[in-house]
C-alpha cells in the first residue's frame, strides 16, 4: 500500500482501498496487521510535518537524560520568537499520534481528511506560529521496542503485564500532563501575545483541564479556541468557577458532527457553554476536515476583534 498523488492509501498492483478482513476469521492476525500498518502511517505523517510542513520535531522533558525515554511534539521554525499569533492543534485521544485527527480517516478517506495537515498548512500561510502536540505518546512498549516486527495484540497489553512492558514519558504520562509541560516550557514563554487552540473530542476536555490549572495564564494569552465535538464538560471540569464559565462563553465555539448545514447554530440541551455550530457533516472522523475554513476564518474574526 501506499499514498497516491491524492494523498489516499491504495494497493499498489490492485489499487483498491485497505482490506481489513484481509484473512479470513482470522481476527487477530487482521488487528496485528492493521496495528502495523497505523504504525507505518504514524512514522509517514511524522515525516510529511518536516519535510513538508518544514516543522521541527522538540524532544521533551527538555532535562531528559541519555537513556530516559522522551515524548516530543512539532512546532514551525519561528514559533517561540515570531510575535505572530500562536495555533495550538490538540487532538482526540487514540492510537495515532501528532499531526493525525485520526488513523482510520487516514485509511479510509485519504491524508487531506485524516491529518491536520491542511490546518498547518492554512496557519502557515496566515502567516501564524504553529504547534502540533502529541498528547498520546505516553508509554514506551519494551516488547514493540525490542521486537518491532511481533506488534503485541491490544488484549496482552491490558493484562497485568502492563506495568512491566510500558514505561511512562515523564512530562508526558497522560494527555493532559503532555500539555501542560508543552504550555509551560514553550507556549507560555513565546513571543506570541495571541494565542488559539484547535481541539478535536477529548483535546477539549484536555484544554479545560489546562485552563483550570493555568487560569490566568491561559485566560490572558489565549484569544480563541475552536471546539470540534469536545467532550469537554465546563461545570464538572470547572467546579462552577464563573470566571472562566463566561471566558469559555466569550472566547469558544463549538463545531458539532449534525445534519445541518455547516455553522449553522446547533442547540444543545447538554452543554450550556459556548456557541455551538453544525460541522456540515454527522460523521464525528469527518468533523475537523469539514469545518477547517470556517474555523480560520473565525479565528481570524476573532483575533481582529481582540
Amino acid at each position: 500500500y501506499d499514498f497516491n498523488i491524492k494523498g489516499e492509501l491504495r494497493h499498489l498492483d490492485t489499487n483498491e482501498s485497505f482490506v481489513f478482513n484481509y484473512y479470513k476469521n482470522a481476527h487477530e492476525q487482521n488487528h496485528k496487521r492493521y496495528q502495523v500498518l497505523g504504525h507505518l502511517i504514524t512514522q509517514y505523517v511524522y515525516e510529511l510535518l518536516e519535510r513538508v510542513c518544514m516543522l521541527q520535531k522538540v524532544y521533551i522533558p527538555t532535562d531528559a537524560t541519555e537513556d530516559e525515554p522522551r515524548s516530543f511534539f512539532f512546532m514551525s521554525e519561528n514559533a517561540l520568537t515570531s510575535s505572530s499569533s500562536l495555533i495550538v492543534l490538540l487532538q482526540d485521544r487514540g492510537v495515532f499520534r501528532a499531526g493525525q485527527w485520526g488513523q482510520r480517516m487516514i485509511v479510509s478517506e485519504g491524508l487531506e481528511h485524516g491529518t491536520q495537515i491542511p490546518f498547518i498548512k492554512m496557519a502557515l500561510q496566515s502567516h501564524r506560529g504553529v504547534i502540533v502536540l502529541n498528547p498520546n505518546d505516553n508509554f514506551v512498549d519494551l516488547k514493540t521496542e525490542k521486537e518491532r516486527s511481533s506488534f503485541s495484540t491490544r488484549e496482552e497489553s491490558l493484562t497485568s503485564t502492563q506495568s512491566v512492558w510500558w514505561i511512562p514519558k515523564r512530562g508526558s504520562r497522560s494527555p493532559e500532563e503532555h500539555t501542560m509541560y508543552v504550555w509551560d516550557h514553550f507556549i507560555s514563554r513565546s513571543a506570541a501575545k495571541n494565542v488559539a487552540f484547535i481541539a478535536h473530542g477529548y483535546g477539549g476536555l484536555v484544554f479545560v483541564d489546562l485552563l483550570v490549572r493555568r487560569k490566568w495564564a491561559v485566560m490572558n494569552r489565549v484569544y480563541s479556541v475552536a471546539f470540534i465535538d469536545s467532550m469537554h464538560n465546563t461545570q464538572h471540569q470547572t467546579r462552577s468557577d464563573p470566571q472562566i464559565q463566561e471566558w469559555i462563553q466569550k472566547y469558544c465555539r463549538e463545531w458539532v458532527s449534525n445534519s445541518k448545514p455547516l455553522d449553522k447554530a446547533v442547540g444543545s440541551l447538554m452543554k450550556v457553554d459556548c456557541p455551538t455550530v453544525s460541522a456540515g457533516t454527522e460523521k464525528y472522523n469527518l468533523a475537523p476536515s469539514c469545518c477547517l475554513h470556517a474555523i480560520f476564518k473565525y479565528l481570524k474574526s476573532t483575533l481582529k476583534a481582540k
